[in-house]
């Protein structure tokens, strides 16, 4: 068994789509705070609104993928994110665009169903490759998205961001059922069983720690990109909505280039990958700070952390699916707990600092939650060497597939 290229391009594009209704916010505040009356230190829960739904539906929504069939899952997830981004699209009050990004967020997780069903479809020694093609759709959808919104709401107005948001959706649910093979699992756990599978995951080191690891990676993940507008729409720059949208392609550029990491990830490397690439996180701060008199040194950052952010992101997922093949549903619906509530605080943070230390001190945060990641990687990198056992049979499971893959590429005899 394995995912053909459609599949994987549907796979995608679900990721894409559902993720942007979280984030199409995100290069249009300025122009929802000024038709709403929202203030600009209040902007960041706008977008946070969307990630706590995210985080209430990881907790009770993605473990269902473990009970039923995920095709028709992700279909009916797909029609209730629909109805969340209608109500936001059509909100005259702020707590009517909160409640309906609360809703999109919330069924916004078929994302996560999506890419736990591509792992458990994909062959073994392909599923860290698959798991970079799917997950790319995420990155579309948050960066690329941008650019999207940015230009469509130069034309039609943010509301109109949503209305195109609705259409694809809606469009979606019914490409999935008639694309994607149903699914044929004989034995399906109750939802008490999977709730409670849930809760041990929280127990478990690998888990902890690489969900650590994504609760600090998307909180400076989310610093940037939440608060990023702020900046560039201000003075010296005045930027307009599709002009601070364009600056999603620098992110989507990085973060496709590391595509690769989930081939390094198949071969044995993910450790390596995610230590190196948080050290290239923190860094790309640097560049990304000078908002103030340099946009190409923003271009370069925002390329550079787009990049690392991506390579641990599906390094991180590799060793989850690897160490629990048979939930892939529950463990990466853990997972993205840590992911979610790392994004709404880094959201939250940083229009907060913005507020009153400027674009420098929404940087300096970034970077700390970057360095944090770093620590807990450290932290972690012995108990990879040294630790239990489910750290070492991921290790065995991965020279496995790295000597058979080696055989399969080694010339016969008489070949030239």
């Amino acid at each position: 068994m394995g995912l053909t290229v459609g599949m994987r391009m549907v796979f995608a594009a679900v990721c894409a789509v559902a993720v942007g209704s979280v984030y199409a916010a995100q290069p249009v505040l300025a122009q929802i705070g000024s038709d709403l009356g929202v203030p600009d230190a209040n902007l960041g829960w706008i977008v946070a609104a969307g990630q706590l739904g995210y985080l209430a539906g990881l907790a009770a929504l993605v473990p269902l993928g473990d009970m039923i069939d995920r095709r028709k899952l992700i279909a009916g997830h797909l029609l209730l994110t629909t109805g969340g981004v209608v109500l936001a699209a059509t909100a005259t009050r702020t707590w009517m665009l909160l409640a309906g990004l609360v809703v999109a967020g919330l069924f916004a997780v078929v994302v996560q169903t999506t890419v736990a069903y591509a792992a458990a479809l994909s062959a073994p020694e392909e599923r860290g490759r698959d798991l970079g093609v799917v997950t790319s759709g995420v990155v579309i959808g948050i960066l690329g998205g941008r650019v999207a919104a940015g230009g469509l709401a130069a034309v039609w107005g943010w509301r109109g961001v949503y209305v195109a948001l609705a259409v694809l959706l809606a469009t979606l649910a019914c490409l999935v059922l008639r694309t994607l093979p149903p699914d044929t699992r004989a034995e399906r756990a109750t939802y008490r069983q999977v709730l409670t599978s849930l809760g041990e995951l929280f127990g478990e080191r690998l888990f902890l720690t690489r969900g650590l690891i994504a609760f600090f990676l998307f909180a400076s993940f989310g610093t940037l990109w939440s608060g990023l507008t702020l900046p560039l729409a201000a003075a010296p720059w005045h930027l307009s909505p599709a002009q601070i949208g364009l600056f999603g392609l620098a992110g989507l550029a990085g973060a496709l280039g590391a595509a690769r990491a989930g081939r390094w990830a198949d071969a044995g490397h993910a450790n390596a990958v995610t230590g190196g690439a948080l050290v290239v996180l923190t860094a790309s701060w640097l560049a990304v700070g000078q908002a103030s008199w340099s946009l190409w040194l923003v271009v370069i950052g925002v390329v550079v952390l787009d990049l690392a952010v991506q390579a641990v992101h599906v390094s991180n997922q590799h060793l989850l699916t690897t160490a629990h093949p048979h939930r892939t549903s529950s463990v990466i619906g853990g997972y993205m707990i840590f992911y979610s509530l790392g994004s709404a605080l880094g959201a939250t943070t940083t229009t907060t600092v913005f507020a009153g230390a400027a674009w420098t001190g929404s940087s300096i945060a970034g970077a700390a939650f970057a360095a944090c990641a770093l620590v807990v990687w450290a932290a972690g990198r012995r108990a990879c060497f040294s630790g239990g056992p489910e750290w070492r049979d991921i290790r065995r499971e991965v020279r496995r597939r790295s000597r058979s893959q080696a055989r399969e590429l080694r010339p016969h005899p008489g070949e030239s």
